[in-house]
Formats: structure tokens, C-alpha cells, sequence
């Protein structure tokens, strides 16, 4: 007859049954994970496709208007000069915006070191727990 009261069965048993309690939570935990940024991933999928759309046009305008300036200027100096001026504007432009890329960029971190720092406690928060910490 299996014990059925935790107070009646063995350590062995008792331990068995949380490794495999454990082992399934972790499962659950990864799948249900998975599910989420499968979703997620879909719709941020989506999303970059519509941004890829937009840049493509907003390209478009932008040599629309890069003509037209060369026009306009055109009618005060040489047609090189005037696409000269205009070459720089964009440049200074496209120099602004990689340098605030590049900042933004060195000010992001990734959370990998929060995460090993988490786990690092996990683990020492397991062994005092369990009795196996070093005193």
C-alpha cells in the first residue's frame, strides 16, 4: 500500500518526487515561454515589415527632394555645385544620426550580467536551503 501522506514516505521518495515536480515545472516554464515569443515574434515580424515599407517610400521622398533642391539651387550656381551643397546637407545629416546611433548604442547593456548575478544568488539562496552551504 503507497504511502500517501509526505510525513509517511522516505527522503528517497519524497526527493524523487521533487526532482520530477521540478523537472516538470521548468518544461511548462520553457514551453510557455516559447509560446509567447513565437506570438511575439509575429507580430514584431509584422511590424518590422511595415517599418521596411515605410523607409523604402520615405527613401523615395527623400530623392524627390533631394532633386528638387538641386532645382532650386540650381537656378543660383552650376548644377554640380548645387548637388555638391546638397550631398553635404544629407551628410551632416547621416554624421548627426550615427553618432546619436552609436551613443545610444554604447548605453545599452545587455541584461546577461543581471542574469548570471541572479543566478549566482539562486544558487547560493539552493545551498542554504538544502544545508550543503559552506559556513
Amino acid at each position: 500500500m503507497p504511502a500517501t501522506d509526505a510525513r509517511e514516505r522516505g527522503i528517497g521518495e519524497l526527493v524523487k518526487d521533487l526532482a520530477s515536480q521540478t523537472s516538470t515545472l521548468v518544461r511548462q516554464e520553457i514551453q510557455l515561454a516559447q509560446a509567447e515569443v513565437t506570438q511575439k515574434g509575429k507580430v514584431a515580424g509584422k511590424g518590422a515589415g511595415l517599418l521596411v515599407g515605410a523607409a523604402v517610400f520615405g527613401l523615395l521622398a527623400l530623392g524627390a527632394l533631394t532633386a528638387g533642391l538641386i532645382a532650386l539651387l540650381d537656378k543660383a550656381m552650376a548644377t554640380w555645385v548645387a548637388a555638391l551643397i546638397v550631398m553635404a546637407l544629407w551628410a551632416i545629416v547621416a554624421l548627426v544620426l550615427a553618432k546619436a546611433g552609436q551613443k545610444s548604442l554604447q548605453q545599452a547593456t545587455p541584461p546577461v550580467p543581471q542574469t548570471v548575478e541572479t543566478l549566482k544568488e539562486d544558487i547560493q539562496w539552493a545551498k542554504t536551503q538544502t544545508g550543503s552551504a559552506q559556513t
